[in-house]
């Protein structure tokens, strides 16, 4: 509830600073403006741009290692959303703050996509699974937001985002229809090694000392896994009964690896590891790309390229 305050008071500010005078974005149609929340709808849109992505100004607002689900947006970031030509978000209970940033748009003819409405049906409630460390957790089913954790997800929202393209910038719809292509062929060849790892393995479910946003990827392929925590959850200690479980299931399986998240100091998972029976589990981690930064970006990061690791580290977690 701070967390939404703070916005409508920043909300409130801006009338003031919307016609003060200092350095604030400038969309003046010179270029095409596009602001997205996290780092896969940015990689989706440059790849789309391609050659074009010079012609336009492509803002990720969440580029400093700060979660989706704890970003506050500033005064700064409410007017480049208000001013862009295409606002992209994900749609779920962590951007309750565009209702108020978008009555602010200034432009009236932006396009605005929000993932979760693209996808529809095909968007998950958040699941609680047996074991996992509930606290104090909301009475009300949510959304699953990690929706970009999907391939299949990807190729739908690339072609969602490609059509608001040719909308705002008809005279190069070929460009962008070419570049999402080439790239939803790309997303469909990885898509075909993920599926043939699967089908390969002898293990069929992993297992989380940690949050759990990759419901998508396992739905995806028919796998079935065990967590500590949802994967919205703001929860960082596990009970006893938690850690008792998981490290059951890791005797009852075989599992030779205990999965974390990127950035986490694996804890949780160490202490699973030391209370199973053998106690010789791997720790690997794989990448939510929640923490992917613009410095991640200019050193190379792609979504495809994390996605790949991801494939790496799941096909030796189901050895």
């Amino acid at each position: 509830m701070q967390k939404y305050i703070s916005v409508l008071l920043t909300v409130i500010m801006l009338a003031g600073i919307i016609t003060g005078c200092g350095n604030l974005p400038n969309n003046t149609n010179e270029k095409l403006s596009v602001v997205t929340t996290i780092f896969p709808e940015y990689d989706w849109v440059m790849n789309i741009l391609g050659e074009k992505a010079t012609d336009a100004d492509v803002t990720m607002l969440l580029d400093n290692g700060v979660d989706l689900h704890s970003f506050q947006p500033t005064a700064y970031d409410i007017i480049t959303i208000s001013r862009c030509d295409l606002f992209i978000y994900v749609g779920g209970e962590s951007d309750e703050w565009v209702d108020d940033a978008l009555k602010e748009a200034t432009n009236k003819d932006m396009i605005v996509i929000d993932l979760l409405d693209v996808l529809g049906d095909a968007v998950k409630e958040e699941e609680v699974k047996e074991g996992m460390e509930v606290g104090e957790h909301v009475e009300e089913a949510e959304y699953d937001e990690h929706v970009w954790l999907s391939l299949k997800n990807a190729v739908v929202i690339v072609g969602a985002i490609r059509d608001a393209l040719i909308s705002l910038d008809a005279e190069n719809a070929d460009v962008y229809t070419a570049n999402s292509s080439s790239y939803i062929e790309k997303l469909n060849a990885l898509d075909a090694e993920y599926r043939s790892a699967v089908d390969a393995a002898t293990v069929k479910t992993v297992l989380f000392g940690d949050r759990f946003p990759f419901r998508y990827l396992t739905d995806d392929y028919g796998l079935d896994y065990f967590a500590a925590f949802v994967g919205c959850s703001a929860e960082s200690e596990a009970s006893f009964e938690t850690i008792a479980f998981l490290a059951n299931k890791v005797d009852e399986l075989g599992l030779s690896t205990v999965l974390t998240l990127e950035d986490t100091d694996h804890k949780i998972a160490e202490t699973i590891v030391a209370s199973s029976k053998e106690k010789s589990s791997q720790i690997l981690s794989m990448d939510s790309m929640q923490s992917t930064t613009m410095r991640d970006v200019k050193n190379g990061v792609t979504y495809l390229s994390v996605m790949k690791k991801n494939l790496s580290v799941l096909t030796d977690a189901l050895k």
